[in-house]
């Protein structure tokens, strides 16, 4: 990576398509939208996992999009913030007078979701004693309001999402068995940000750009130490930390692009932990062994520092395992994404990995 040099926001975009609401800029997010565009055509429950902010609600509105009734309401509702004793009536409406404060009629989730889909976020919030009503939902495609003994027939595509393991839910008696298994009719797995390095760059200059034109500004650059810095991170948080970071940064920015002093503080303090897994001295030790493990390796330069001396070890531990992460970062005796950072850090995405 030139570090003098500015990467231009279209540069950066570059082949990433924008499909069904989903920029799909990798390899890992072209298969996933391959097997959305597979489900979506059929009626299927649909259970999607993964970690906060991978985009869940994403897929699940490209499955409506795609879905037999994209024209239907998409409704979501996060689980999380059902409401104790109210729940029920929520999620299935009530009859005036089911209960105090009850003055009008309330439809409720999933008839509101009528002829489209409802999308239920970290269902794993679910209280116990309300799943087998949503069984009976997804099982019959009926529902009964609080205070109605009349049954509505609901035309409803159920989507689930959960950051949770629900199997373990499942074992530990929180989470109903017969429940998860009508849910999970079909999976799909959201990756972490940090597993599809790859896709951090056009993300960053997707959420530049709309951003930046949400504020009234016009940035259309990026530094490249500010860019390692980014696809470097292992964005805890997500796509939706990225998208807030890079907000802020549009907030910051006084000119046509974004530097390290646009960055949020906790993006720059990360870096100083970035080559170093270790202390130095141990560290040290483990660069030593590798570098002597090696063939015509050759001793290091007389006053060459630590960082040097990270570097080396890194492109020898990935010339010898031919670019393979997982191995170099056994050898190192470090994690796989403090890997991925390091090899950021260094330039050395190539390194070992034969043409």
């Amino acid at each position: 990576m030139e570090y003098n040099k500015d990467w231009d926001l279209d540069t950066l975009i570059g082949g990433a398509e924008n499909r069904g609401g989903m920029l799909i800029s990798s390899t890992p997010l072209k298969k996933l939208f391959e097997r959305i565009e597979r489900i979506a055509p059929f009626n299927v429950t649909v259970l999607i996992q993964g970690e906060s902010g991978t985009g869940k609600e994403l897929v699940a509105s490209a499955l409506h999009r795609l879905g037999p009734n994209p024209r239907g309401p998409f409704v979501a509702l996060n689980c999380a913030t059902l409401i104790g004793q109210l729940a029920e009536s929520q999620l299935f409406g009530h009859v005036r007078g089911a209960f105090t404060d009850a003055r009008d009629n309330a439809l409720g989730y999933f008839r509101a979701a009528q002829g489209g889909t409802l999308f239920l976020d970290e269902v794993g919030e679910l209280p116990l004693e309300l799943q087998p009503k949503i069984l009976r939902a997804v099982e019959n495609r009926e529902i009964q309001s609080v205070g109605s003994y009349q049954s509505f027939h609901v035309d409803v595509r159920l989507v689930a999402a959960t950051n949770r393991k629900l199997r373990s839910m499942v074992t530990a008696g929180t989470f109903r068995e017969d429940l998860f298994h009508r849910l999970n009719a079909v999976a799909v797995d959201t990756e972490a940000l940090r597993e599809v390095r790859e896709a951090i760059a056009p993300l960053v200059a997707h959420f530049l750009t709309l951003h930046s034109r949400v504020a009234g500004k016009s940035i259309t650059h990026i530094s490249a130490r500010a860019l390692q810095i980014l696809t470097g991170y292992d964005w805890p948080g997500n796509v939706r930390e990225l998208s807030h970071a890079m907000y802020s940064a549009v907030l910051m920015a006084d000119s046509y692009r974004i530097d390290l002093e646009e960055l949020p503080q906790h993006l720059l303090a990360d870096e100083s932990a970035v080559a170093l897994d270790h202390g130095p001295e141990e560290l040290d030790a483990r660069a030593t062994t590798v570098l002597e493990e090696q063939p015509g390796a050759g001793a290091l330069p007389i006053g060459s520092g630590l960082d040097q001396m990270t570097r080396s070890a890194l492109l020898k531990s990935l010339e010898r395992t031919r670019g393979n992460r997982q191995q170099a970062a056994k050898m190192l005796g470090i994690s796989r994404q403090k890997l991925y950072r390091m090899i950021a850090r260094y330039d050395l995405a190539s390194a070992g990995r034969r043409p």
